[in-house]
């Protein structure tokens, strides 16, 4: 006789533990205490088995018996429904343990240790405040791309579409460990190409004029901060290098002998590794500033502790104590300085230019130039570069005791 639901409503508890059957091994087991649970009996390889499908009334007749046609189609299949049981729920527990959250942190701790500090910061900055509290208790496999794009519309509406664009990238990277982990299939992010508003374009403040690129320089040689700072400030105007770069300077990087800076490829933001020619001015900065750092690790350590490098405040708060506001002159703008003279006084060429900047230069074959192309021409360009810049202070000076002159 099957169940029907006003008996299965109705069913009482007795002395012992009884059964009210519903058809093809489907039954209802009511305890002493008054609970009522779904079994489904059934024979695999040879052995009765039971499976447990839950409480009633929660789990209604009719979704029992969708749980033993479930049930049966597995057995069909040569399948143990328990057994099946038992592999999905430790696959639901490792989803939830293996949640965004879960494996952003864990990506976080793995990728990013030996990274600059503020890269960390930045990196976890972008998951706390923009991914976790959306995708956080999500299992990293089954976020999908359309998902992760509310998400970052979400962050293109607030007007910021550069950070919706380093969310999709921070997102993409955490993606990548899960499945580097095996713990993802797919990269959302990736699927995302072109789906976001175009970024942003960045104008650095600069100081591209002549006399005023040399009053500059009679700011920084009058400038009264630490000769730490005073270092980092006058090497940013001879050296070009981005600010995150130049900071992060180690001692280790110097090439005395060969008179130049080799910066490796996991400190440049193409990834390749740099060199950088020294003048004779910068080269005697570097020879003072060893006297006082060249024990340690870093050129330019933190006043915090040695162990780590001058924060990117170090120059940009001497620009604004030597006046300069964040409208008219940033760390960031001693590459614009050196790229416009560069080209538009001193005529050198862009190629040399740019790959001085550590921009991906390609040549007429479409070949990017590798980090020796056109060494001596470049050297020869930082060298007339210092020398230049020495001649517009002296002319901002009212000294105008030598010629400045142009290629």
């Amino acid at each position: 006789m099957s169940i029907t639901d006003a008996r299965a409503r109705n069913a009482k508890p007795n002395d012992k533990d009884y059964k009210v059957t519903d058809e093809r091994g489907l039954y209802l087991l009511v305890k002493t205490n008054g609970s009522k649970l779904w079994r489904y009996k059934y024979r695999f390889s040879g052995k009765e088995r039971t499976l447990a499908m839950g409480a009633y009334p929660e789990i209604s007749l009719k979704e029992a018996r969708s749980k033993r046609d479930e049930a049966r189609r597995l057995l069909d299949e040569g399948k143990d429904p328990s057994l099946e049981k038992q592999i999905q729920k430790a696959l639901n527990i490792s989803k939830y343990d293996n949640n965004f959250e879960a494996v952003g942190r864990e990506w976080y701790e793995v990728k990013l240790t030996g990274k600059s500090e503020s890269h960390r910061s930045r990196s976890l900055r972008m998951l706390e405040k923009e991914l976790f509290p959306y995708l956080g208790i999500r299992p990293v496999s089954d976020i999908t791309a359309p998902e992760l794009l509310t998400i970052l519309r979400r962050i293109e509406k607030r007007g910021v579409v550069d950070t919706a664009h380093r969310a999709k990238q921070t997102a993409g990277q955490v993606f990548l460990y899960a499945i580097q982990t095996g713990r993802a299939t797919d990269n959302p992010a990736a699927n995302l190409t072109g789906a976001l508003r175009p970024k942003e374009t960045t104008h650095y403040p600069a100081i591209t004029t002549p006399l005023e690129v040399g009053l500059l320089m009679l700011a920084m040689d009058a400038y009264n901060g630490t000769p730490i700072v005073r270092a980092a400030l006058k090497l940013s105007a001879l050296l070009f290098l981005r600010p995150g770069e130049l900071r992060q300077l180690e001692w280790s990087f110097i090439n005395w002998n060969e008179g130049r800076i080799e910066i490796p490829a996991t400190l440049m933001k193409i990834k390749e590794a740099h060199i950088v020619p020294l003048s004779r001015q910068a080269k005697k900065i570097l020879e003072q500033l060893h006297t006082l750092t060249g024990r340690g690790k870093y050129l330019f350590p933190s006043e915090r502790g040695a162990s780590r490098p001058l924060s990117d405040n170090g120059v940009r708060m001497a620009l604004r104590t030597m006046g300069y506001s964040k409208e008219v002159m940033v760390p960031h703008g001693f590459r614009a300085m050196a790229r416009t003279l560069l080209d538009e006084v001193l005529e050198y060429r862009i190629e040399w230019i740019e790959q001085q900047l550590a921009h991906v230069v390609k040549d007429p074959n479409g070949r990017a130039y590798n980090r020796t192309k056109h060494l001596k021409q470049r050297a020869e360009m930082m060298q007339h570069w210092a020398d230049y810049l020495d001649e517009l202070k002296q002319v901002a000076a009212g000294e105008n005791v030598v010629e400045v002159k142009f290629r």
